[in-house]
């Protein structure tokens, strides 16, 4: 499940900007994370980046898509629609000719753990664009025509989906490996769902979700510490201390089941799932570089070399660790024509056993080590949005700021009996099997 796009309304002269800060940054340029706490107790991880005059604040409350109630499926993600959709005094037309004016971006999005925020800003413009931003957050008006219109929106995209055989798949899925809990919901909603949803359902929501004791925040940019830390108190400060929120229990995914969705289609798709960790187990690096190893982004990786160079069977497969807050697992994924598919997957279940039985090599798990200390800053620190997405979410897991100086350090720790071990813990469980495409027989 990931995270929606949070800038709905990109704006020319902020992309500009961002455009530019690619260039002028330097390749290796040191990001040093500051912990700051406002007068009001407000906590973030503060960068400092006076390279081009932009400030970007990302921020998450604990509790997202997952918090749906029964028979409200869908409540959180059209929240997340509407926070620029009108404000405090400003209506929807008012609020977003603002935000233009004051050069500014801001979005809100959902995971099935949190809901989030986002603003980018100019520095210069400050002054402008924050108290829009606080009004979103405090004061969303939640009129009846941007709900119509947005609930519109996400009923028309869940029509169109209805025609996509991946979506029954999907469902089928989560529902397999989760049963009745939150996880296998549709994030979405459904079409019967989304028309129970009232104003007052949406402001519960916010209510409920919004407060500051379960708030991370992450900031990047052209500020200063004192001047961030007047930022959280302007933005935050007026919440309430605590959220109200369900419990959602720890489920272990329910492997070992073999399903199929038939369809008659020219490919057909394979999902395995199999066992995995958190992030901050023991074992985590461990099986983050076994699954590396296994079918990672690299056309070193076991499965690639197997079912796609050596055999021509699929374009593309992958394996990757998968993790909410309350379940894990690892995804196996390919696609393939349909007459071959009994093939490609004894050749994917070939190569799982043969990892899971004798581990990996040293090549592979040094080639492994670098390509995940590499591409590390490559994808969570190669622009102000992506490094505000890692302090948010570095906090979030409770890493530690020191985090990304130990990251290279456990990492290179590993050794090939860790690898090993974990493969065999992991790798031996029978997973649960879904095929998608033609009956067979067919």
């Amino acid at each position: 499940m990931t995270i929606p796009t949070l800038f709905r309304r990109p704006l020319a002269a902020l992309a500009t900007l961002g455009a530019s800060l690619m260039l002028m940054l330097p390749a290796q340029a040191e990001v040093v994370f500051q912990d700051i706490t406002s007068p009001a107790g407000i906590k973030a991880w503060l960068v400092e980046d006076y390279a081009v005059p932009i400030v970007t604040i990302r921020f998450a409350f604990e509790g997202g898509t997952a918090q749906d109630p029964m028979g409200k499926e869908g409540l959180t993600a059209l929240m997340t629609m509407l926070f620029d959709e009108g404000a405090g005094a400003l209506d929807s037309d008012a609020f977003q000719i603002a935000l233009d004016d004051a050069g500014a971006e801001m979005g809100f999005g959902a995971s099935a753990d949190a809901t989030y925020g986002s603003m980018r800003m100019l520095a210069d413009q400050r002054d402008q664009a924050v108290p829009l931003l606080k009004q979103a957050i405090d004061n969303p008006r939640f009129d009846s025509n941007p709900i119509d219109r947005m609930r519109n929106q996400l009923i028309t995209s869940i029509t169109a989906a209805a025609q996509d055989p991946g979506t029954e798949a999907q469902l089928q899925w989560g529902k397999a490996l989760y049963g009745d809990h939150p996880y296998a919901r549709r994030s979405q909603g459904t079409i019967e769902s989304l028309n129970t949803i009232t104003a007052d359902d949406l402001r519960a929501r916010h209510q409920a979700i919004f407060a500051r004791a379960r708030l991370t925040v992450g900031i990047v940019g052209a500020i200063s510490a004192d001047d961030a830390k007047a930022m959280l108190d302007t933005l935050f400060a007026d919440l309430p201390a605590e959220p109200s929120l369900t419990p959602v229990p720890d489920v272990v995914p329910n492997l070992g089941q073999d399903l199929r969705v038939d369809y008659p289609l020219p490919q057909a798709s394979i999902f395995m799932a199999y066992p995995s960790v958190p992030l901050g187990d023991p074992d985590y690096f461990a099986t983050m570089l076994m699954t590396q190893i296994l079918g990672g982004k690299s056309f070193q990786s076991r499965l690639t070399s197997e079912v796609r160079v050596k055999r021509g069977l699929t374009y593309s497969i992958s394996a990757s660790m998968v993790g909410f807050d309350h379940s894990n697992s690892l995804l196996i994924s390919t696609a393939t024509s349909a007459d071959r598919a009994p093939e490609t997957l004894k050749v994917i279940q070939d190569v799982v056993a043969e990892l899971a039985a004798n581990g990996p090599t040293p090549e592979e798990l040094a080639d492994a080590k670098r390509y995940q200390i590499g591409s590390y800053p490559i994808s969570e620190l190669s622009s102000s949005s992506a490094i505000a997405n890692t302090l948010v979410g570095l906090q979030m897991k409770d890493l530690g700021i020191d985090y990304i100086t130990r990251r290279s350090d456990l990492i290179e720790a590993v050794t090939i009996d860790d690898v090993k071990a974990v493969a065999q813990k992991l790798l031996t469980v029978k997973p649960t099997i879904m095929q998608m495409g033609p009956a067979q027989g067919q």
